[in-house]
C-alpha cells in the first residue's frame, strides 16, 4: 500500500467519525431527557432519573402511532420500490423518446415542498372516498419515487446485461433470468431504494396530517403534538428515540446482509469469481 492509498483510507476513517459523531452527538442531550424526570436549567446532568417518559408515551397511544408508522412507511416502500425500479428500465434501456425530459418529471417531486403536492389533493381524496392510508401511501409513493428511480438508475448503469445473456444461453427461462440472475445482481439497490421509501413514509408529518385530518396518527404526529404543550420533554424524548430507533436498526441490518452477501459471493468461486446462478444447473433451477 502506498502513501496516497495510505492518506486516502486515513481520510475516508476521519470521515466516517466526524460524520457519526456529527449525528450521535445531538442525540446525547434526547437520551438523557428519555431518562430523566426533572432537569433543572442550571445543572448540566438531570436532578431525577426514571422512565416516566416512555411511560407516559406508551400510556399516550404511542404504541398505535408506531404501528401506524411502520404500516405506512412498508406501504410507501412496497409502492415506491417497483414503481422506481421499472422507471429506471425504462430509461436504461427503452430508448424513449424525451427520456432527459421524463427523468426531470420523475425527479420533480423531489424539489417541490410537499404542503404544495397535499394542498388540492385532500379534497379530492375525500370526495372520491379514498380511505385515509390508501391516499396517503399513495401520496407519499409520488414523494418516494425521485429516491427509488435515482438509486436503480445508478444501478442499471453498472449493470452488465451480458449476464443475462449467459444464463439465456445456458438454458435460463425469463423467469429464471429475472429471479436467479437480475434480482440477485440488483439485491442491494433495491434494498437501498426501500429503505429510503421506507424512511419517507416513516418520517412524514405534512402528508400524513393533511390527508389523514389527524385521524391517522403516526409517530411524528404524536411528536409535534407533544412538544405543542410545556413540560414534555421526557415524553418527546421517548418518542424520538423511539422514532429514531427503527431506521437505525433497518440500515445496520440492511448493511450487515450486504456485506455478508459479498462475502458469499466472493467465497463462492474464488477463482473466476462466477456466481452460482450462471452455473447451468443454477440457472435451469
Amino acid at each position: 500500500m502506498n502513501r496516497r492509498t495510505t492518506r486516502a483510507a486515513v481520510t475516508a476513517t476521519a470521515t466516517q467519525w466526524l460524520l457519526s459523531a456529527w449525528f450521535l452527538l445531538p442525540m446525547i442531550p434526547v437520551m438523557l431527557w428519555a431518562v430523566a424526570r426533572t432537569w433543572p436549567a442550571p445543572l448540566p446532568l438531570p436532578s431525577d432519573w426514571g422512565f416516566s417518559g416512555f411511560l407516559d408515551a406508551l400510556h399516550d397511544s404511542a404504541t398505535s402511532a408506531f404501528g401506524a408508522s411502520l404500516i405506512l412507511g412498508t406501504l410507501t416502500a412496497v409502492l415506491a420500490t417497483p414503481a422506481g425500479a421499472m422507471a429506471a428500465y425504462a430509461l436504461a434501456y427503452g430508448h424513449l423518446r424525451g427520456h432527459r425530459s421524463l427523468s426531470v418529471l420523475l425527479i420533480a417531486p423531489a424539489f417541490v415542498p410537499p404542503f404544495v403536492i397535499v394542498m388540492g389533493l385532500n379534497v379530492t381524496l375525500l370526495r372520491l372516498h379514498v380511505p385515509s392510508l390508501a391516499g396517503i401511501s399513495l401520496v407519499l409513493m409520488v414523494t418516494a419515487i425521485p429516491y427509488t428511480t435515482f438509486v436503480m438508475r445508478s444501478a442499471f448503469a453498472g449493470y452488465d446485461v451480458t449476464v443475462e445473456d449467459e444464463a439465456r444461453m445456458l438454458g435460463a427461462s425469463t423467469r429464471a433470468v429475472l429471479t436467479r440472475v437480475r434480482l440477485p445482481l440488483l439485491a442491494p439497490a433495491l434494498a437501498t431504494s426501500a429503505f429510503l421509501a421506507f424512511l419517507v413514509g416513516w418520517s412524514d408529518y405534512i402528508v400524513t396530517l393533511l390527508i389523514g385530518g389527524g385521524q391517522f396518527v403516526t409517530v411524528p404526529i404524536r411528536i409535534a403534538a407533544a412538544a405543542s404543550g410545556t413540560g414534555n420533554e421526557p415524553v418527546i424524548a421517548a418518542l424520538s428515540i423511539t422514532a429514531a430507533a427503527p431506521p437505525l436498526l433497518l440500515l445496520v441490518t440492511v448493511g450487515l446482509l450486504s456485506r455478508q452477501r459479498r462475502r458469499r459471493r466472493a467465497s463462492a468461486n474464488p477463482v473466476t469469481h462466477t456466481p452460482a446462478y450462471l452455473t447451468a444447473s443454477g440457472a435451469l433451477r
